[in-house]
């Protein structure tokens, strides 16, 4: 017998509670490939999960690098690769215009009706996976999701090269904006409450300001919201112009109170943003655009998987790496 067939050990949330239990190995779908974790990444989200984000019961987990166990193409055997999230239908009409990722029938992984990375093994659809370059560390390729998350953003809106644009909140997801934003060419202006974080950005090129108090109003025509917090949208749409763009990149659980008086007072465009490319993010860290290994704060085995969230959860913290 294999010896991933064994029992192996898992996160499960629920109730608030993280813990890690041993359980079954899973088998491997048809068009899937089994996967055996090298590193993954706790972010906002899996944060979220544990405070009652979807009502989650499970094991989280959604941005990793793993190595190919088992998998239809022998060609991915012993590959290291990261993996898109979302596991669509394949055949309706959002899958058939490209739009997969906003399936009605999809399943998530580590968030909606599919077990998540936080795990010794784990499947995903071979099609849903990019193999990593061997030159690439894995501590690096770990942030290809949220670096394509940022990239995202030059997906959906068309800005002006050079343009000026808000970035608030200097969290993970917020640095990871700037610096993408920045390697695009453009003048990026990133607002947040940490000199230490700021400074990550700084070094890359972006102008940073430490706030305390009111942000600039009225001051730019393109800005992202990545505070993760409920009051982050109305300090965001301050920013901006009348007839501007506001890109929200938060998750929240719970309810969001918003006025929405100054939203159409002013006309202001609100962009939804959330998963990118995969194509776009790995180059940007391959070749070290994006100093990505500057982010990392704390490295936990899987087993210590409690100690890592409580980590994760502790006000200021950049990424925590689960390593199995």
């Amino acid at each position: 017998m294999k010896p991933y067939y064994k029992c192996m050990l898992a996160v499960h949330l629920e109730n608030g509670t993280v813990a890690v239990r041993r359980i079954d190995p899973p088998r491997r779908p048809p068009g899937h490939a089994l996967l055996r974790l090298i590193v993954a990444g706790i972010c906002n989200t899996d944060l979220e999960l544990q405070r009652g984000y979807y009502g989650f019961r499970g094991t989280p987990g959604h941005e990793f690098v793993a190595e190919v166990v088992e998998a239809g193409d022998r060609s991915l055997v012993g590959k290291r690769v990261v993996g898109e999230i979302n596991l669509a239908c394949g055949h309706c009409d959002w899958c058939c215009k490209g739009l997969g990722r906003h399936c009605p029938s999809r399943s998530v992984l580590g968030i909606v009706s599919h077990p998540g990375a936080f795990s010794e093994y784990f499947t995903l659809p071979e099609s849903n996976l990019h193999v990593v370059p061997d030159d690439l560390p894995s501590e690096r390729a770990v942030f290809a999701k949220p670096l394509a998350a940022a990239c995202e953003i030059l997906d959906q809106v068309t800005i002006p090269w050079g343009e000026q644009i808000a970035v608030l909140g200097d969290g993970k997801l917020g640095l990871l904006v700037a610096m993408a934003l920045d390697a695009y060419g453009y003048r990026v202006h990133q607002f947040g409450h940490h000199p230490d974080k700021l400074a990550i950005a700084a070094a890359r090129g972006v102008h940073t300001h430490l706030t305390g108090g009111p942000v600039p109003v009225a001051a730019f025509d393109f800005a992202v919201d990545a505070t993760g917090s409920a009051d982050g949208l109305r300090a965001a749409a301050e920013l901006v112009r009348p007839r501007g763009t506001l890109v929200l990149k938060s998750t929240v659980h719970g309810a969001v109170a918003v006025d929405t008086a100054p939203l159409i007072v002013n006309e202001i465009t609100l962009v939804g943003s959330r998963c990118g490319r995969f194509e776009v993010s790995l180059p940007l860290i391959e070749h070290r655009i994006i100093p990505v290994e500057t982010m990392i704060q704390a490295r936990f085995p899987l087993s210590e998987a409690p100690l890592a969230f409580a980590r994760a959860a502790e006000r200021g913290t950049l990424k925590v790496l689960l390593e199995a």
